[in-house]
């Protein structure tokens, strides 16, 4: 059994540790809720907007498509990964690493994948393989749409120039506090829509459908990337507010644990002194 010394030098210790989570455990609620409340506002908005150009897209023929809407033999794939720049939250990273590496070795593994890195996490995992063509880390300092559309425009340049013939996002889903979803989504080419639409309703369309649609998909694909990060950025501070709970909970553990060892040795060193001045008292009588 450790000495008394080496248990209250331990019971400091994780005392420390456990005010340090509970700090970080705080300080991630309170951010949690803004970006919360900033997804949740953003969510309908966007979903309107991608059933706008669904259905107007659906009624244009095939030969006026939108140049983001080519469908090329797929040689050269880029896949945006979107983590934190910061850890300290679970499994929040290494699940987008993986489901990275993923469409990396398995699902593209005939494929030329580069990987353009949005968050310091990502872009430390795969520059090792030298496939990380830019990182852009710094958006987290100032999470605006005019700074992600530099970036949905970036990828788009790459896209239409033929850089690439294929363009993945992969970013965590916020769904509440505790849980996040992995999700790829394909940014570019466009997907087709899938079923028919309703085309009975008499419309005017000024301008016309075509130059609509033309308008609407550079917007369209810059609020998909913005709504991506901001979903990461909201799973974000839910993991890691879960991850330092459950710190914060082990390390109240271990702390009485640990005194309960500690005032076990206390008393048994307390016995121990008492017999022996109890047998050196019995050996002066005698």
């Amino acid at each position: 059994m450790a000495n008394l010394k080496e248990i209250r030098n331990r019971i400091s210790s994780v005392s420390s540790t456990m005010q340090i989570t509970s700090a970080m455990k705080m300080v991630s609620a309170a951010k949690l809720k803004k970006a919360q409340d900033a997804i949740t506002a953003m969510r309908p908005y966007a979903d309107k907007l991608t059933e706008l150009l669904q259905s107007l897209s659906a009624t244009l023929d095939a030969d006026t498509g939108s140049k983001f809407s080519t469908q090329r033999e797929v040689k050269n794939v880029l896949v945006v990964a979107i983590t934190s720049n910061r850890g300290l939250c679970g499994a929040f990273n290494s699940n987008i690493i993986k489901q990275t590496q993923n469409l990396i070795s398995n699902v593209y593994a005939d494929k030329n994948v580069s990987v353009y890195a949005i968050g310091k996490k990502s872009n430390d995992a795969f520059s090792k393989q030298n496939i990380v063509i830019a990182n852009k880390s710094d958006v987290f300092d100032d999470l605006t749409f005019d700074n992600v559309a530099e970036i949905a425009e970036e990828l788009m340049s790459k896209f239409v120039v033929g850089d690439f013939d294929k363009i993945e996002i992969v970013y965590n889903k916020f769904k509440n506090a505790a849980t996040q979803i992995v999700m790829t989504e394909q940014f570019l080419p466009i997907v087709p829509v899938d079923g028919e639409v309703n085309n009975n309703a008499d419309y005017i369309f000024e301008p016309s459908k075509i130059e609509i649609v033309e308008q609407l998909i550079p917007k369209s694909l810059k609020t998909q990337l913005f709504k991506g990060i901001r979903d990461s950025f909201a799973s974000e501070h839910g993991a890691r507010m879960t991850a330092m709970h459950k710190a914060t909970d082990n390390a109240t553990e271990l702390r009485d644990q640990l005194k309960l060892t500690y005032n076990k040795a206390r008393q048994a060193a307390i016995t121990n002194e008492i017999l022996e001045i109890v047998g050196g008292a019995e050996a002066l009588n005698n």
